[in-house]
């Protein structure tokens, strides 16, 4: 049970590959992998914490404030990620700049809190906020290592290209990102349509 939540919110469920949900972060952080690591587990945590949240509380919040409490959550996931990266890894929450905390404003949480947590179990909710972190972190990393590998001929920081390799410094640019995302989309796209013809 627990895995056939994580793989529907990895593979049949993913916002970004389905809905195009929280892509804005793809043309920000994924000009270096680590960042796009650091982002990916935000957004993983927040997620899975906001789920568990959202399903414990679910039978006292009023129909009204829902959405409102919901963002409460969010908010405060994030907060707390945020100033654990000051105090650990302040480097990394310099260069992420103000897009930790605009995780708050991410689609793909507030879509899966009223999508899957708000009808379902804390169990359940985590699993579901850990498989779209996944998946969503999955997207970011594909993008990140093509778009450092080629723009900037590095790895994690590590020259991986020849010495003569001229880096392409349009890819790091926003337009760079799309490219890259909506390659990979149309690839997984492909896959699963190709997949639901042979099973029906």
């Amino acid at each position: 049970m627990g895995l056939r939540i994580i793989k529907r919110a990895i593979w049949h469920e993913n916002p970004i590959f389905h809905q195009m949900l929280g892509v804005c972060s793809a043309l920000a952080v994924t000009t270096r992998v680590e960042n796009a690591l650091i982002m990916s587990l935000a957004v993983t945590v927040v997620s899975m914490g906001t789920g568990a949240m959202v399903s414990l509380f679910k039978g006292l919040i009023p129909r009204k404030a829902r959405l409102m409490v919901e963002m409460i959550f969010i908010a405060t996931f994030v907060i707390l990620f945020d100033q654990l990266l000051k105090a650990y890894y302040f480097s990394m929450s310099k260069q992420l700049g103000p897009y930790v905390g605009l995780i708050i404003t991410n689609c793909i949480i507030l879509g899966r809190a009223e999508a899957f947590a708000i009808k379902n179990r804390v169990g359940p909710s985590i699993l579901d906020g850990l498989g779209n972190g996944i998946g969503y972190g999955m997207i970011l990393l594909t993008v990140a290592i093509f778009r450092e590998l080629l723009g900037a001929g590095t790895l994690m920081g590590h020259r991986l290209m020849p010495a003569g390799y001229e880096p392409a410094r349009a890819i790091l640019l926003a337009p760079g990102a799309f490219l890259i995302m909506g390659v990979i989309i149309w690839i997984v796209r492909g896959i699963q349509l190709g997949r639901a013809r042979r099973s029906s």
